[in-house]
């Protein structure tokens, strides 16, 4: 919608500046060629006129001879006698000049003076420019009243033209919105006509043909996952479960089984997050019901425990606050699986401390520690950080593609005292437990 109405206006506003500049650039033309073309005229006219006195002087030497002019006032006298000439006609020699004089109304009025001097006559010729400056006055209104009429004409002229050359590409965004939100594809090539506009359709349908192929894909594999691994797992937990209840196992093959228990559990909430993140959909508990975090920390805890074997850590869960959120209970536990199961894996010796309350989770570890400036990268697809061995750097991409979805928060940094500290915060999906 931005991008439509900014192209739109740069089509409005080029048309009009082009109007603009189009028009000014005819009147400050049609200024300079009048004034050029007038100049022109009016010094030929008063030196033909001049000359035209002269010679009737010549041929009519009787003072009283009657020599009148419309728009001049001739004067000439023997050559230098100019005692009747004015004092400011005085200095001047034969050419045109520009004088000021007052007129018979009181006011100063522009006048063009042509001076013809020889060995027997001085004679001065004087045009009245007052007309000439109201014409020009005049001219310059009416061009500035043509430029601002011609500017309002284009700008009107630009928005009518753009709206009829953005209306195929407004019913494209029309259509194509209206599709996203229905969900159902429509081929639109079919409704424009063969010019670029089409053009652009025909490309998204064959987009719009390719998405909707790779969708269904997805769906269709989301299923099949979702069934094929659910039933061998169903029946290996079924399977774990009746074993368990058989009398003459021994604590070494009981364990194992426990093993094998809490490995199927792990698959099944792994597999119902990578669900929820494929259909980008927040699903609540299936109760109904919050989802107890220090309940689900616990069983992470101990689901994780294998990771420690036999090395020398101290593990210590510490629940400040109950803390409850609005996430299916699987995806809390993929969550903090990833957490907890790294820092049991990258601790040698030392101690492990989860903390629980005031809205977040927090994992403490005595192990290597990371670099500060791997902090925000490890949560990266495919990326580990330097102190750590081979791998493939999915488990915190998991966690941050969770937390995006659900609106929480994931953190890593370094522990002042040694080892690393990672923090989950639920943020407002919290509630009361």
């Amino acid at each position: 919608m931005r991008y439509r109405r900014r192209l739109r206006s740069r089509i409005v506003i080029s048309f009009a500046l082009f109007g603009l500049g189009l028009t000014a650039l005819f009147a400050v033309a049609t200024i300079y060629l009048r004034a050029r073309l007038e100049d022109q005229l009016i010094n030929n006219t008063l030196q033909r006129e001049l000359k035209n006195f002269v010679d009737f002087k010549r041929d009519n030497p009787d003072p009283n001879a009657p020599w009148t002019m419309s728009v001049y006032d001739a004067q000439i006298v023997r050559a230098g006698r100019t005692a009747t000439v004015p004092l400011a006609w005085q200095k001047f020699d034969s050419g045109v000049y520009d004088t000021e004089e007052i007129g018979r109304e009181g006011k100063n009025r522009p006048y063009r003076l042509a001076v013809y001097k020889d060995a027997d006559y001085w004679a001065y010729l004087r045009f009245d420019l007052s007309t000439q400056k109201l014409n020009e006055r005049q001219l310059l209104t009416a061009l500035c009243v043509a430029v601002l009429l011609f500017a309002i004409f284009s700008l009107v002229i630009g928005f009518w033209l753009s709206a009829r050359v953005m209306s195929p590409v407004i019913d494209l965004a029309r259509r194509v919105r209206a599709m996203s939100r229905s969900g159902k594809p429509e081929l639109l090539k079919k409704h424009f006509a063969d010019d670029e506009v089409g053009e652009l359709a025909s490309v998204l349908d064959d987009y719009s043909t390719r998405l909707t192929e790779i969708v269904q894909r997805d769906r269709e594999f989301n299923a099949d996952v979702s069934h094929e691994l659910r039933t061998p797992l169903s029946v290996i937990a079924s399977t774990t479960e009746l074993l368990q209840g058989s009398p003459d196992l021994t604590d070494k093959l009981r364990e194992r089984l426990k093993r094998i228990e809490r490995a199927v559990r792990q698959s099944t909430e792994l597999i119902d997050a990578l669900l929820l993140l494929s259909r980008r959909e927040r699903q609540a508990p299936t109760d109904g019901e919050s989802t107890d975090v220090a309940r689900v920390v616990e069983q992470v805890v101990d689901a994780q425990r294998p990771h420690l074997a036999n090395k020398p850590v101290d593990v210590r869960i510490e629940i400040e606050q109950p803390l409850a959120t609005a996430a299916p209970s699987s995806v809390v536990a993929v969550a903090l699986s990833n957490l907890i199961g790294n820092a049991f894996k990258y601790t040698p010796s030392g101690e492990v401390i989860v903390t629980v309350g005031h809205g977040r989770v927090t994992v403490e570890d005595s192990g290597p520690g990371i670099n500060a400036e791997d902090a925000e990268k490890l949560f990266e697809r495919g990326v580990r950080g330097t102190t750590v061995g081979k791998g493939g750097g999915l488990g915190l991409a998991i966690v941050r593609r969770l937390c995006d979805l659900y609106g929480w928060t994931v953190s890593l940094a370094p522990r002042p005292q040694g080892g690393a500290t990672a923090t989950l915060e639920f943020g407002a999906q919290v509630y009361p437990s």
